[in-house]
């Protein structure tokens, strides 16, 4: 069992930074892969980012490419999104979530654990 919770959510202006972290109990962090995933008003679940265990190979949307950076630090079960260039476009709920599989999967069906969420809302 893994527990996900995230925070670093907020109000920002477009065209500023933010970074959201992922923290995850448990022992065994370091052999799930990690993703992030949003979901805006209206819209389904997307995928933003993800990050395997091992080695940390990295995948992004094309939407956030460039712009977003997903990194994880084992030794403090954390997982986290850097994102920059905010657009208003970016407004969304954030999730983090926990995969047993070793690559990463941009399906959200995929994942075993989510956590709860936390809100990003880009003003002009």
């Amino acid at each position: 069992q893994v527990q996900l919770v995230e925070s670093g959510g907020g109000l920002v202006q477009a065209g500023t930074s933010l970074r959201l972290s992922c923290a995850a109990s448990g022992r065994t962090f370091s052999s799930y892969a990690m993703g992030w995933f949003r979901q805006a008003p209206g819209k389904e679940r997307e995928f933003v980012a993800g990050i395997s265990r091992g080695v940390g190979s990295t995948s992004y949307a094309d939407s956030v490419k460039g712009r977003f950076t997903i990194s994880r630090d084992n030794a403090k079960n954390t997982v986290y999104l850097q994102m920059n260039s905010l657009k208003l476009e970016d407004t969304a709920v954030y999730y983090c979530a926990a995969d047993r599989q070793f690559y990463i999967s941009r399906s959200s069906a995929e994942y075993d654990y989510w956590g709860q969420g936390t809100q990003v809302t880009v003003s002009s």
